[in-house]
């Protein structure tokens, strides 16, 4: 499976790691270079989470 570059967003809002995702929050600011749903569900993660950079 390829990897997905890092500066793909991602829009998924019931996905589990959402508030700690930095797909979504480049998703949300508008700098991400493209945004697609990834798989992540209530209860786990899509396998493609960024943690947020402090």
């Amino acid at each position: 499976m390829a990897k997905v570059p890092e500066d793909i967003g991602c829009d998924n809002d019931i996905c589990f790691e959402k508030e700690n995702c930095n797909r979504t929050k480049i998703a949300k600011e508008g700098t991400a270079r493209a945004v697609e749903t990834f798989n992540g569900k209530p209860h786990k993660g899509c396998g493609k989470f960024i943690p947020i950079k402090k």
